[in-house]
Order: C-alpha cells, then structure tokens, then sequence
C-alpha cells in the first residue's frame, strides 16, 4: 500500500547569491501526524519552512501539497491555501485585545463595519473546542506568554490550516502548560492535521512524535518512525559525531563566599525574603515556574530593578546597586532571556555586539583603539568558535548559538566575577547546548561565580551545584544536586501556587 502524505517537499534547494544554504531538503508529512523536523542551528530547517510558506522562493524541488503541486509567492498565499506557521518569537500586536489579533487583515464585517459580536463568537468557538481560558476582549501585552502561545496556535487553526508549523513552541512553556498545549495538539491531530514539529528538546520528540526528520549542513540527513530510533541516534545525525554525554564533566571546586543574600525583596512585581550564598567557582541554578520571579531576582542583583528590603552584600560588604553600569563596574554581568529583545543590537554588526559593553577599555583620548578592539573581537571568536562570515557581520544573520556565543563574549571581554544568566540555552540546538555548557564550566573552573536560571530540569541538574527554587515571589529551598531529586525540586516549585 502506497503511504498518503499531505505534503511532500522533495529535494528543495535554496541559494543566495554564491551560498547554498539549502541543497536537497525533503520532508513528508502525514495526515493526522506531529513530524519532527531536527538539526542544529544553521542545519536548514528555517529555510526549508520559509520556503514552504512562500517567505523564501526555492531554487529547485517540488511541492505538493495534498495531492497537488504549489509554489506560494508570499505567506498570505500560503495561509490561502491552508498552510500556518506559529513561529517561535510571536508577532502580535500588543495593545490590541486577542481578537483583534486573532482576526487582524480579515475582521468580519456586517454593513461596512467590524462585527465584534461575531468576532467575539468566532474567537470564543476557538478557545472553547480547545481549552483555551482567554478573555478575547483581554489586551494581549497584558498576558503570560504561554497563553499568547496557544493565541497563536488557534489564530494558525482559524485558518482551516491542513499544515500546521510549529518553531519551538515550548521553548518558554512550564511543563504545566506543555501539559495543556499536547492535549490541544492531540485534539488538532483529531481533524487530519499534519503537525511539524521543531524543537531541540529530545523528549518531547519522542513522546509527541510519529516521525522525525533530520537535517545537518543544509543537508536532509534521514527520516526515521520515532519507534524505530533513539535519542542517541538523533543526536548523532544532528552533530555528525557521537555524542555519549549531554553535558561535560563538571570539575570547578566552589570557594570563598563572594555574594550573600539576606531577607531580599522587591516589588511591582514583588518577591521576597530570598536568602542564598554564592561562592566563587559556584554555579547555582534558580528553578521555578513561570511567575515565580527568577527573572526579576536576577533583575535585582544586577541594578535593573529597584532592590525593596533586606541587604546584599558583594565581597563581604554591603550593596546597593542604582543602575545596571553600577552593577558592571563593581564585576556583575547579565546575560538576558530574551536574547532578540534585549539581548542583542540585530541590525549591527558582531564586534559592535560584542563590545558595546565595554567601550570604556577601548577608548584613549576621546578616540577608538580599533587594533586592540579588533584584537579582543578575533581573540573570542576563536576561543568562543563563534561561526561567523567576518566580526562585522550583522548578528541577526548568525545562528541562534552563536548570537549566544557573541553575547557571552561581550560580558567576558567585562572580566566579571558575577555572571547572571537567564535561559542561556533557550532556543538553542543540542550540540551548541553543550559548547555553551563547556564554556559555563571553564568560567567556574576561573573562580567565576555563576547564576543560571532555567525552565530546564535536567540542564539545571547537569551543570549546576546547587539548585534554588522560586515559588511565587517565595524562595522555598535550595537543594544539592547530589543529593535531590527532580520531584525535590518541582514539589517546591509549586509550593506556594
């Protein structure tokens, strides 16, 4: 019996100018099925997707799409014909409310004028058939990102979508709420739908999905039934080496106490009471929902948000941060989750990004030292093996990793002895995980002490001392690695929700 696909991309190629950046892509997709498409950063996946839905137009290949071929010119034409893309940083329209959003470029109109009473129905109908608890009147910049995710997904299901595209759909999700967003995938997969499925964390593929395709340099690599491979395998496929551990042996020796917490709190929104000790060469993870206020504890330490009660003390002696530059000058640095948001200048080149924080050392008279800059640019790409065409090219054009990679060389060129960082491998592929994870540990083994927050459990018990856990603006334990358990950690996690 012939097998019946929905779509078919066979042999797809892409090029710009003299680079190929994608050279014989195929990927097939069944009905009622969630197909994996995997690969690092760079591996071709994003612009085998952006030429399916007509952002990219391919140079060469086919595409059929339920029986017949297309070639969509734009992504409206692809939405036309049933295709959607939920993409993993979300384009909406925040000060407008959600059905605004889910029906922005086609409101439903009765006498020359939008019909909100049927908007309201239509968004209403949505959420309903999918356990989606959303005020549609509700402004989307005032909602969690876990609802402004499953938003999008409903907007891509208003479409009568036979394709659905998922780019990382997790990346920022609590297990609670991956939880309500698989249940929604089953219901989708109900209607015929053909799911793909992109994420780099390995369990959710093997729980969720029915295929997965690989790809590596541009390059398809295999298509396998998820039944008949492992992770193991996958990995392998997707770096083009073995890969026996996730994360490289942890050797740094924590030392003296270098930050101290006590009875610490903020507001709007507020945390309070966190008590920790920080040693040098200490990594200590901060676990936590989303809500828990991780972020914002880091925020505090760092002079981004107004420190509330209680002392901390750097080095032995009392500090009160008023700015982040105050913070950077005493030895801190942040790396911040939202990498594209505020983590990197895009437009600009990466020496720019890479020494936009410490133009102080740079300058003699009123004027650039562009000899020891370009030095110090050259000296990090190469300790760092940063994949870039030439230090002036703009970061937006590098992979997820790299941007990673760029923006943790722009703190180290800081020399600093506090290093804060949010999700530092969110969005980012397995082998660029552990080259980040390598580069974490030699900062630790330097006497670096080290702040990772992480929605990750098992990043948090692989690279971590000591793991403290935030639960609704409430510290509720900290915990050794060697000593706790994940069910530990996620039962204080939830201690005050």
């Amino acid at each position: 019996m012939t097998e019946q696909y929905l779509l078919e991309m066979n042999h797809i190629t892409k090029r710009f100018g003299k680079v190929t950046a994608l050279s014989d892509g195929n990927l097939r997709v069944r009905p009622g099925t969630v197909h994996a498409l995997m690969g690092e950063n760079g591996a071709g996946k994003s612009t085998l997707m952006k030429c399916l839905f007509g952002i990219y137009h391919k140079d060469s290949g086919e595409i059929i799409l339920d029986g017949e071929s297309v070639n969509f010119s734009d992504s409206a034409d692809a939405l036309a014909h049933n295709v959607a893309m939920v993409h993993q940083e979300l384009n909406q329209v925040l000060y407008q409310n959600v059905m605004e959003n889910m029906w922005l470029g086609r409101y439903p109109l009765k006498g020359g004028l939008i019909d909100e009473k049927t908007m309201y129905e239509n968004t209403k109908k949505i959420f309903d058939d999918f356990d989606i608890n959303v005020d549609p009147k509700v402004k989307v910049g005032s909602l969690q990102v876990a609802q402004k995710q499953m938003i999008e997904i409903a907007k891509a299901i208003s479409y009568d979508s036979k394709i659905l595209v998922l780019d990382e759909p997790t990346s920022s999700l609590t297990e609670k709420e991956v939880e309500h967003l698989f249940r929604i995938l089953k219901r989708i997969l109900e209607r015929g739908i053909g799911i793909i499925f992109i994420t780099h964390k390995m369990d959710e593929v093997m729980r969720i999905a029915d295929d997965v395709t690989v790809m590596r340099d541009g390059q398809w690599i295999a298509t396998k039934r998820t039944n008949e491979i492992t992770e193991k395998e996958i990995i392998s496929m997707m770096v083009g080496r073995e890969m026996n551990e996730m994360f490289p042996e942890h050797t740094a020796k924590p030392g003296q106490v270098i930050l101290k917490a006590e009875h610490l709190g903020t507001k709007n929104p507020a945390f309070t009471d966190v008590n920790f000790e920080l040693h040098s060469g200490e990594i200590l993870g901060i676990a936590g929902l989303v809500g828990s206020m991780r972020t914002e504890l880091l925020e505090t330490l760092f002079g981004s948000r107004t420190q509330g009660n209680g002392t901390i003390y750097y080095k032995g002696q009392p500090v009160r941060f008023k700015s982040e530059v105050d913070a950077i000058e005493k030895g801190f640095a942040m790396v911040t989750e939202e990498r594209r948001f505020n983590g990197i200048y895009a437009e600009m080149g990466v020496d720019f990004n890479m020494t936009i924080s410490n133009l102080k050392k740079y300058c003699k008279h009123g004027l650039l030292r562009n000899g020891l800059m370009k030095k110090d640019i050259n000296k990090m790409v190469e300790a760092m093996s940063i994949k870039l065409g030439n230090i002036s090219t703009p970061i937006k054009n590098l992979s997820g990793g790299n941007q990673q990679k760029v923006i943790l060389s722009r703190w180290m060129l800081t020399d600093p002895e506090i290093l804060l960082l949010d999700e530092p491998t969110r969005g980012i592929d397995v082998g660029a995980k552990y080259e980040i994870y390598k580069l974490i540990n030699e900062l630790a083994e330097q006497g670096k002490a080290i702040m990772v927050v992480s929605s990750e459990m098992p990043e948090l018990f692989g690279i971590c001392d000591r793991i403290l856990v935030m639960s609704n603006g409430h510290q509720s334990g900290i915990f050794d690695v060697k000593e706790a358990t994940q069910e530990d950690v996620m039962t204080a996690a939830a201690k005050y929700v």
